[in-house]
């Protein structure tokens, strides 16, 4: 049964209805799920202060340490001190040695003891000299410092140069005392060369010998305890003054390689709330392996560090107390810079996605010092420039961006 014509041209109209919705339902799902512009963190390439440090663990020491040893061939009496024992120079007890009846008839002997106290009489010339020229020096840093605050009242120069006025008198009063317990170290070792001379001098047996504290301090090591025969130059204990305290910092050598001897130096960690600062006085030549705890041999070098302030009442550092320090290799006062976390490597340059009229356009950069937060922008880039922080995966060339 056929169908009429008329039928036809009444269905004619809903199937065209039907193409037409279809059509409409497939661009709005292609519109619908259309990406749109990616959100992304961003940054603005900026003009600023940037400083590039090293930071490594180190331990304090006294600088200025002595070994007290017997001058002469005796039986040592027990030792009272132990480690930590405060002590006062000249009056302080720490070692009683019984003299032994000496071979005065030796002529060796007693040239021996004539010369140890001819030297230390000349070491001690040589201190007293030292000590008076760091005198002399500290003097001059502190005039120096007055005519600096002078022309910073006046501002005829900058704050940098009064606080390196500051740091100078703070390093010269370091080596004053540094001078001061050499000389008493001086002194105290013509005292064991006088005594060992009388030692050998004297044919019968005399008076105990007691060694008396050459500086004021603290105990530091005992190493002869107990009542024994020692003989000359046996090492009975080390003393020292925990106020002359330094820093030891061990840095790999690739490191060390970039720290030059005055560079500012934050010490943390150390047990107190804020950082002390410092200065670096000296960079060792040579340096020592060590084992990381990785199993990984590294090359160390020590540098020593001075403490330029004293950590406040009630929190006392002594020798071998362990510290953190962040190390200036590097200091500028207007460097062009970004985030750190703008850069990605393509081959052995560094790029950036730069965002020009809200599309991101990969850039190459030149890139300077780096602290790991900021790197410092030698060309590719201007100031103001906003860059995409931590691009993903989905941020390609001329893909459009949405920044925050």
């Amino acid at each position: 049964m056929s169908t009429s014509p008329s039928k036809r041209k009444k269905r004619r109209p809903a199937r065209w209805l039907l193409w037409l919705a279809g059509f409409a339902l497939m661009v709005l799902f292609i519109f619908g799920f259309r990406a749109g512009p990616l959100p992304v963190e961003s940054a603005t390439a900026g003009t600023g202060p940037l400083t590039v440090t090293v930071y490594e663990e180190g331990k304090t020491r006294i600088r200025h340490r002595y070994t007290i040893t017997a001058p002469i061939a005796g039986r040592l009496r027990r030792v009272p001190l132990r480690a930590g024992a405060p002590i006062e120079a000249g009056r302080t007890v720490l070692a009683t040695l019984a003299r032994e009846p000496a071979g005065f008839l030796n002529p060796r002997l007693l040239a021996e003891a004539r010369a140890r106290l001819q030297a230390a009489e000349a070491s001690s010339k040589l201190r007293r000299a030292e000590a008076d020229r760091a005198a002399a020096q500290l003097d001059l840093a502190q005039k120096e410092l007055e005519r600096t605050r002078r022309l910073f009242e006046s501002r005829a120069i900058s704050g940098r140069e009064l606080d390196a006025a500051v740091n100078l008198v703070e390093v010269r009063t370091r080596e004053n005392d540094a001078a001061g317990f050499a000389q008493l170290v001086a002194q105290f070792e013509i005292r064991q060369a006088q005594a060992a001379l009388l030692q050998n001098e004297t044919p019968q047996e005399t008076e105990p010998l007691e060694i008396v504290a050459p500086v004021n301090g603290t105990v530091l090591k005992v190493f002869e305890e107990s009542e024994r025969r020692v003989t000359p130059g046996a090492a009975i204990m080390e003393v020292g003054d925990p106020r002359d305290l330094e820093a030891e910092i061990e840095l790999l050598s690739s490191d060390a390689v970039r720290v030059v001897p005055g560079a500012e130096v934050s010490i943390e960690q150390w047990g107190g709330e804020k950082p002390l600062r410092g200065r670096v006085v000296l960079v060792e030549r040579g340096g020592f392996t060590k084992v990381s705890a990785l199993g990984v041999e590294e090359q160390r070098v020590l540098v020593r560090v001075d403490f330029l302030e004293r950590p406040p009442p009630g929190h006392d550092l002594g020798d071998r107390f362990r510290v953190e320090a962040r190390i200036v290799t590097w200091h500028g006062d207007a460097v062009l810079q970004i985030p750190t976390g703008a850069l990605f490597r393509r081959g052995n340059d560094w790029h950036v996605f730069a965002i020009e009229g809200g599309r991101a356009r990969s850039r190459k950069v030149g890139i300077g010092h780096q602290n790991g937060l900021a790197a410092e922008v030698t060309g590719g880039l201007r100031e103001g420039e906003r860059v995409i922080l931590y691009p993903p995966d989905a941020v390609g060339e001329g893909a459009a961006v949405r920044w925050e």
